[in-house]
């Protein structure tokens, strides 16, 4: 008997395949399925894939189960179903079967949960606050959606469960196989090379090197729109303002001041990234041109030198003054530019009488909107003047210095296209709680814990790693790996990001909780909270050398932004049984509601874990006490950390606010940190105003939005989840 002709009887079933076809009944179809696909096996699980003999008894198995039923129709997902319960059936004492099977699965969304997604409803929380309420964003989250399935069945079961079971969080999931997460760019190499957005030039218009300042500042909004087809998270600039200062040169201050204006709409308007979004972008700026860069040859119009940098710092000042004009004025409506983060570089050198000015005009801008971030590169640890340093998407730490790269000065210089490429291939965050959980009050354990979960996220990483390098091979990431042709020999340049300067972070998420049942005190209740956060954060940097040295893989511990994963966290141990009596008395936020939402599915809930190392949101200490304590972490943080100084007064004043950055600046160890002031937005007469206010104080119209920030930016809060929507609620703010 031929393998195609059924052992169960004439009549056959008619198949409607996926593809849009009915096709006569063929059982060879399920040996070849079987064949083909467990291929995988052997890639991602280290496991042999199927033979054709066990092929082909499953593919009977199924035919006679099918055959029973005597149906006239039988969809190809039927079929497929029906394989991997047979899979499973066999998988007893046989567990390669169950990898099968995975391998076999069908991803996608239920009809209803589609149709929800399309009306804006449905049951997920909200992951991003920047997506936009339009029909891109449906799209994005059903294809999010399967794209999450798919990399979880194709990672080791056990590290699908540590995400899926909320032991750790992979960032970005729908992108983990297709691009790295973040990266801060450097604009000399397109001054250089000029603009190839698709990376390879015959699928787009290339642009030869900007030559006028209009076309370098277009240039700039280009890049960042490109990139985010390339990567997963922020793209930004470090030293944007020196690096285009070669082009203002001989400008008068009105179009200075017109070119920054263009500049923020081009950002802001961009309603291109995935899912119908801005553009997550953030530039790096000075008052003037930092003494690493002084005698750095200028990069513009496709050439190098023989100008240097430090020849421009008149036209960096009048760009600092006018980028913040045009931020104090903000759009149409008077609205804040929520694009790009605008990060201050603190330096000792910029910490002179005669950036007073420019710095008040800084201080303004937060006083009027709260929008600014500041990087301070003052404390020792930050290594000022020794390298590269540059914040980047919600709050990571990049640097590149001399002792870790030894082509450093080629790269200062820009010798032979060389030059800086700062960012991350993934964030992969732990839930430091649920350690504390299982370690039950025993330090080693603590300890343990911790570094078993870094191994689960190494092994996360190796695993991106391996879809990174095949994406490259395919040249599926052409942004991130073009190589334009040198404008001065005509050979193809340099690749536009250098790979092996990329980091893996991980992530850390819940530390004031995690101290609160380990010791019985949150942080800022007792020294030994503090304590037991500060040796755990030791004992993992001291085994994340070790892991750099067995893997090879450049690796940095950072505290988590957390917009989503606060709240992941927090519902995971709610949910599960092992840890839910103990949650319940760390979560933050409204449990009982969040046990009404849950028990209905709705993974939507007003509750959280505090971000990283931060203190409870909700303590009532001063100011001061909570930068002494959150500062302590900063230096054991080589990925990043961020303190937040929530504004009460509606009218701060920029002078004290300046002193105070000051302040931070030269006594703290605080390295990141932003003033959020709350705004008001009347969606019918365009005010801003502040606080938060259910109605527009110019108009009395109760047709507001609130606007704040959520995490590392700001965002509408309709666009927030519960569990955020609830901090903020909860929020200590202070009087400056």
């Amino acid at each position: 008997m031929e393998l195609n002709e059924s052992a169960f009887g004439e009549t056959q079933p008619k198949v409607r395949r996926t593809d849009g076809f009915i096709v006569p009944w063929n059982r060879t179809a399920i040996v070849k399925q079987l064949l083909t696909e467990t291929k995988l096996a052997k890639e991602f699980y280290d496991v042999r894939p199927i033979g054709r003999e066990e092929a082909e008894e499953i593919a009977i198995d199924v035919e006679k189960r099918i055959f029973d039923s005597k149906l006239r129709f039988v969809s190809g997902p039927l079929i497929r179903e029906m394989v991997n319960n047979t899979l499973l059936d066999r998988s007893k004492g046989r567990p390669e079967y169950t990898l099968y099977r995975n391998l076999l699965t069908r991803v996608g969304t239920p009809v209803y949960d589609s149709y929800l997604i399309d009306v804006g409803q449905g049951f997920k929380a909200k992951e991003n606050a920047n997506l936009q309420p339009n029909p891109e964003t449906a799209h994005k989250r059903k294809a999010d959606w399967v794209s999450e399935e798919e990399y979880l069945l194709l990672m080791p079961p056990k590290l699908a469960d540590a995400h899926l079971s909320g032991d750790l969080h992979i960032h970005d999931l729908e992108y983990f196989g297709t691009r790295p997460f973040c990266q801060d760019w450097d604009l000399r190499y397109f001054f250089y090379y000029g603009l190839m957005p698709d990376g390879i030039g015959t699928r787009t218009s290339v642009a030869g090197p900007a030559k006028h300042p209009e076309v370098a500042i277009l240039h700039t909004a280009k890049i960042l729109a490109s990139a985010q087809t390339n990567f997963a998270g922020g793209e930004g600039f470090y030293n944007f303002l020196v690096f285009l200062a070669p082009y203002m040169r001989g400008l008068d201050y009105k179009r200075l001041k017109q070119l920054m204006q263009m500049m923020f709409f081009e950002y802001t308007q961009a309603y291109v990234a995935r899912g119908g979004q801005l553009v997550f972008s953030n530039i790096q700026v000075q008052p003037g041109v930092p003494e690493l860069w002084r005698n750095a040859p200028v990069v513009a119009r496709g050439k190098v030198g023989p100008d240097v940098y430090g020849s421009y710092e008149d036209e960096v000042r009048l760009m600092f003054k006018a980028l913040y004009d045009v931020s104090c004025k903000g759009d149409y409506w008077g609205k804040p530019f929520n694009f790009p983060k605008l990060e201050n570089t603190l330096s000792p050198e910029f910490f002179k009488p005669e950036y007073d000015d420019l710095w008040l005009d800084v201080h303004r801008v937060v006083a009027k909107f709260g929008i600014p971030y500041f990087d301070n590169l003052m404390p020792r640890y930050r290594g000022y003047g020794k390298g590269v340093s540059c914040y980047q998407c919600c709050a990571y730490c990049f640097v590149e210095t001399p002792e870790d790269s030894p082509d450093f000065e080629d790269k200062l210089h820009f010798n032979g296209g060389k030059h800086f490429t700062m960012g991350s291939w993934q964030v992969v965050s732990l839930n430091l709680p649920r350690i504390a959980y299982k370690a039950n009050g025993e330090d080693d354990r603590l300890f343990e814990e911790g570094r078993r979960l870094m191994d689960s996220a190494v092994e996360v990483f190796k695993i991106k790693k391996k879809w990174m390098n095949l994406v490259a091979k395919h040249n599926r990431i052409p942004f991130a790996t073009q190589r334009p042709l040198d404008p001065k020999t005509g050979q193809k340049g340099t690749p536009a990001v250098d790979f092996d300067g990329l980091t893996f972070v991980i992530g850390l998420v819940g530390g004031n909780e995690m101290a609160q049942w380990h010791t019985g005190y949150q942080l800022h209740e007792n020294s030994e909270a503090i304590r037991i956060l500060v040796k755990l954060i030791l004992e993992m940097q001291k085994y994340k050398d070790v892991l750099e040295k067995r893997t090879g893989l450049k690796l940095s511990l950072a505290r988590t932004p957390a917009e989503s994963t606060a709240q992941t966290f927090a519902i995971s141990d709610i949910l599960m049984n092992d840890y839910r009596d103990k949650a319940e008395k760390l979560v933050r936020g409204d449990i009982e509601r969040a046990k009404r939402l849950l028990a209905e599915r709705k993974s939507d809930a007003p509750i959280y874990y505090s971000n990283g190392t931060h203190l409870d949101v909700e303590a009532k200490v001063s100011l001061l006490d909570r930068m002494n304590i959150e500062q302590k972490f900063f230096p054991l943080l080589n990925g990043g950390d961020m303190f937040h100084v929530w504004l009460k007064d509606g009218s701060p004043d920029a002078e004290a606010l300046y002193k105070l950055t000051k302040r931070i600046a030269t006594k703290t160890h605080v390295g990141y940190y932003a003033y959020t002031k709350d705004l008001t937005v009347c969606n019918d007469c365009g005010r801003v105003t502040s606080p938060l206010n259910h109605s527009c104080s110019n108009c009395g119209s109760s047709n507001v939005e609130w606007w704040s920030r959520v995490t590392g930016y700001y965002q509408a809060v309709s666009g927030w989840n519960k569990g955020k929507a609830k901090e903020l609620q909860n929020r200590h703010r202070y009087v400056v």
